[in-house]
């Protein structure tokens, strides 16, 4: 919660500021992946104005910014064609209102789930993911804004040219207005703050533009254009629609709804990780996963769509300074404000400005270090990050981060997949297998091939001491061994296995030894 003590009237003017930036870029964003789930651009502000005042009041992360995001609306992409599919018979506006309904309940239910996760305090998760993933996910990410902007440079009836050398022609020729307007936003950006950074940068950009273009009376396309503004109300509780409640539309819903939460809160947590890795001060995973919950089901009652962190909009604020609760509660706050009482004014701020602020964001985004780190990081490493920007660029977020980490999974597992045993001969004449390394389901294999049963003398002792087992298929492994010694009529010694591991060991168990410097490790089993 807020705590104005420990606010400076520099904090305040800091947080408010960069909020006020923020509020602006989130206007064309919301409206345009309102148009990706195929709602009206009021589902999209309103989810952006609900999202994120509840998350900047209890998020885990002061500054961090939410609300409805592209990672979110290509989900919904899928439920409009579901259900769509499900109701042919419904005119335009009757469809438009049941998918609507669909997107309202799912958003709810997707809250829920994302309350559950963060009460059974799953958040910790995250740290899951490995740096290099981590830095895959920042690239495509930062690539994927960047192509965001794309489309609103794209000439009219862009269908009629056959080439994308055709297309960028036309661009030019159709907005080069646009192209000038976003190269004086960039080096607005780039090079203000060097001289003052008293006001936000894209701040200054927007205003200075704006007037320029609207008392200049230049022809270029503007916020406007995407949608109009001029009947956004105040956001109202809406009941939802109980007729949806059967068996045919939950089959629908319930799955959706868990991979909004799961995208969610993906891409909620590891801009979270960002921030943190900006800011150094760590922020809580599982707070903001019930933040999130309740933001998202609020938004669904009052008519607003599922969002989640905003990774461009996020940075924007931390690098304009607003690093407290205020910033992100003033972007909410002001977001509403404006499109309700001065939409007149949002509606006539050039999208090309928009398009240049969120340029800088991507470059501000990418992480440039981690070029240079691929030539000595892992070739392992090297590709998780690579695979994970693929990935993210051309797929999903969540399809990225959970590839990213079943690869480095497999990786850690295949390196350490490797058990050696030196081989000594006692003074009475027995053989000791002397192991090194763990013992688990990738390294059975390795373990087995360390032994010559045949050729072994009538007493053999293996040594556990610097070895681990640690799962229950390594206690099989233990097992195995043990019958194929008893089978070719010799004696076999267990030493220095831990007490939980002889526990589950079955016909092993009576070779063990018992020794002061046992270890005292755990074993994972299947239980």
């Amino acid at each position: 919660m807020f705590n104005i003590q420990n606010y400076s009237k520099q904090n305040i003017k800091n947080d408010i500021l960069s909020g006020a930036l923020v509020s602006v870029a989130l206007v064309p964003e919301a409206i345009a992946f309102s148009f990706i789930a195929g709602v009206n651009p009021v589902v999209g502000l309103y989810g952006a104005f609900i999202i994120g005042l509840i998350t900047s009041i209890i998020g885990g992360k002061p500054g961090m910014i939410s609300g409805a995001t592209g990672a979110v609306a290509v989900v919904f992409v899928g439920l409009s064609l579901s259900v769509s599919q499900m109701y042919p018979h419904l005119t335009k506006d009757e469809l438009s209102m049941t998918i609507l309904n669909y997107i309202l309940l799912t958003s709810i239910i997707a809250g829920i789930i994302q309350i559950s996760i963060g009460l059974m305090k799953m958040g910790k998760f995250i740290r899951l993911v490995p740096q290099p993933a981590l830095f895959g996910f920042v690239n495509g990410l930062a690539i994927v804004i960047a192509l965001a902007q794309f489309p609103f440079l794209a000439p009219d009836n862009i269908s009629q040219y056959n080439s994308w050398i055709e297309i960028v022609k036309a661009s030019f020729n159709e907005n080069y207005i646009m192209y000038i307007i976003i190269i004086s936003t960039m080096l607005t950006m780039q090079f203000l703050p060097k001289v003052s950074k008293a006001v936000p940068a894209g701040l200054v950009a927007i205003i200075v533009v704006t007037l320029v273009v609207y008392f200049g009376d230049i022809s270029t396309k503007v916020v406007g254009d995407l949608a109009d503004l001029s009947n956004v109300s105040l956001p109202s509780f809406i009941v939802p629609d109980v007729s949806l409640f059967t068996f045919d539309s939950m089959a629908i819903i319930l799955p959706v709804a868990l991979i909004v939460a799961l995208v969610g809160l993906i891409e909620s947590l590891l801009t979270l990780s960002v921030l943190d890795e900006m800011g150094g001060k760590r922020g809580s995973g599982n707070k903001e996963c019930i933040a999130l919950g309740v933001g998202n089901s609020t938004s669904g009652l009052f008519g607003g769509m599922a969002g989640c962190a905003m990774i461009g909009q996020s940075v924007i604020n931390f690098t304009s300074g607003g690093l407290g609760r205020l910033s992100s509660f003033t972007a909410a706050v002001l977001l509403i404000v404006l499109v309700v009482s001065f939409s007149n004014v949002i509606s006539v701020i050039p999208i090309a400005v928009l398009v240049g602020i969120m340029f800088m964001v991507s470059i501000g985004t990418f992480e440039f270090s981690s070029i240079k780190r691929i030539k000595r990081m892992p070739r392992s490493d090297a590709f998780v990050l690579i695979t994970v920007t693929i990935i993210t660029i051309f797929e999903d977020l969540a399809v990225a981060v959970i590839a990213g980490i079943i690869i480095s999974a497999l990786v850690f597992a295949w390196e350490h997949a490797k058990i050696f045993a030196k081989t000594t001969i006692d003074e009475n004449g027995k053989k000791i297998y002397s192991l090194e390394g763990p013992l688990f389901f990738a390294s059975v294999t390795s373990f087995n091939e360390q032994f010559n049963i045949e050729e072994d003398p009538d007493d053999v002792i293996i040594d556990f001491k610097d070895a681990r087992v640690m799962d229950s298929s390594g206690s099989e492994a233990i097992d195995s061994i043990t019958d194929k010694y008893k089978k070719a009529g010799k004696r076999l010694t267990l030493r220095h296995l831990s007490e939980d591991c002889k526990k589950t060991l079955t016909s092993a168990g009576e070779f063990c030894t018992y020794e002061e410097d046992d270890p005292t490790y755990k074993v994972a089993t299947n239980i």
